[in-house]
């Protein structure tokens, strides 16, 4: 008897309608449209100009609300705050129109600039920076002309620098007091982490508080790719670097760099 009733209430227990299940799944695409159409957006790492934060091949979520304009609806669960000294950020270049970039924070408005023998100078203050490296190659002729400038900024003439952005040949001096470089409002300067090869605010100046993406959050994913790919543009060699994706994913794969937090 008591088996027969145990029978009969697992027989009463309710089904999920195939209307439910389909509302369920709905549910779950729509909310994950949402977070990476308004808040989440994925990035490629394409140069080493961050290493070894970040490498050739590590793709990250990037937080676009962040340092957004402040929301109320968003608020408690995605604060906002201002950009800091130190941040990474993804931004859209102020030289190449459409190109996203990532580099890291080193001044904000209002500070003062400089770089003596490769090292920062911010307000003053020398910057102890771990993250810091240079792997510059002393018997490569582009890396010799940049260096005076680009380890001595603002201080040495950019005379024999040949990819300085057009307009910031010309603003730049306007925006020097004595030795210093002052970042104006709603800007901001930043760097790669690879000094020695980083195409940065040394190069083509101030980033527009406006051209902020975000943040770059974790890496979700991280394949050893050529330092070139990116320049690689045709079908024939973007088919040719997905099959080879395919082949290698396993052996390839940075599996140690998986979820890694960015900072």
């Amino acid at each position: 008897m008591p088996r027969k009733e145990k029978e009969v209430i697992e027989d009463e227990k309710p089904h999920e309608s195939t209307v439910e299940f389909l509302a369920s799944i709905a549910g779950v695409l729509v909310t994950g449209l949402f977070i990476i159409t308004f808040i989440l957006q994925a990035f490629e790492i394409p140069s080493s100009s961050m290493e070894k934060t970040l490498l050739v091949g590590d793709h990250v979520f990037v937080n676009r609300e962040q340092f957004a304009r402040p929301t109320h609806w968003l608020g408690p669960l995605l604060p906002y705050r201002d950009i800091r000294h130190g941040d990474i950020v993804v931004f859209l270049s102020p030289s190449e129109q459409g190109l996203f970039v990532v580099k890291r924070i080193i001044g904000i408005p209002g500070d003062r600039i400089h770089m003596r023998d490769a090292v920062v100078y911010r307000n003053g203050e020398k910057l102890d920076e771990a993250y810091a490296q240079h792997t510059g190659n002393p018997d490569d002729p582009y890396f010799e002309a940049r260096k005076p400038y680009a380890d001595n900024f603002p201080a040495v003439a950019p005379s024999n620098v040949d990819n300085l952005a057009p307009d910031w040949q010309i603003d730049l001096a306007s925006h020097i007091q004595g030795q210093d470089l002052v970042v104006p409002p709603d800007s901001y300067f930043a760097m790669g982490d690879n000094r020695d090869v980083s195409y940065d605010s040394r190069f083509w100046g101030f980033i527009p508080k406006r051209n902020v993406i975000g943040h770059p959050m974790f890496i979700y994913w991280s394949f050893e790719t050529p330092p070139d790919q990116y320049q690689m543009t045709s079908w024939g060699d973007r088919i040719s670097f997905v099959a080879h994706i395919i082949i290698h994913f396993f052996d390839q794969t940075r599996w140690s760099r998986t979820l890694r937090i960015v900072k």
